[in-house]
């Protein structure tokens, strides 16, 4: 089973996802912040990483740039989940180093659709 950790500061937002990954058979892990995250990556790399990219503290543009300078993050799909939808912010987002860029609110279609894409095209994905 593919794990996924969620990256997201907004307690509702981080539940709603995780709800809606654990439907379709994912383990999800939850951090509210950088920091958080990177000590849940410590412990066990996951498959794919949801970032929040408005994060408090190092937000989720400088976490997704210092996760592709580590080996064992460096092929971890980031999919950037935000609010952000100015024009630019797309390409900001995948310039960061994000895998794929979904805006919120959060569509489940479009979440799954992308989740599985991702861990389909990961090395070592199941």
């Amino acid at each position: 089973m593919a794990q996924i950790l969620i990256v997201e500061d907004n307690p509702t937002n981080l539940k709603l996802a995780a709800v809606m990954l654990a439907a379709a058979g994912y383990e999800t892990r939850g951090a509210i912040d950088a920091e958080e995250a990177a000590r849940a990556i410590h412990e066990r790399v996951p498959d794919l990483i949801l970032m929040d990219l408005g994060l408090p503290g190092k937000d989720g543009y400088e976490f997704t740039r210092e996760l592709r300078g580590k080996a064992e993050t460096e092929g971890v799909p980031i999919l950037a989940v935000t609010s952000f939808a100015m024009k630019g912010d797309r390409t900001k987002a995948m310039d960061a180093g994000c895998s794929a860029y979904l805006t919120k609110p959060i569509n489940r279609r479009e979440l799954l659709d992308q989740v599985g894409k991702l861990l389909t095209v990961a090395p070592g994905s199941a």
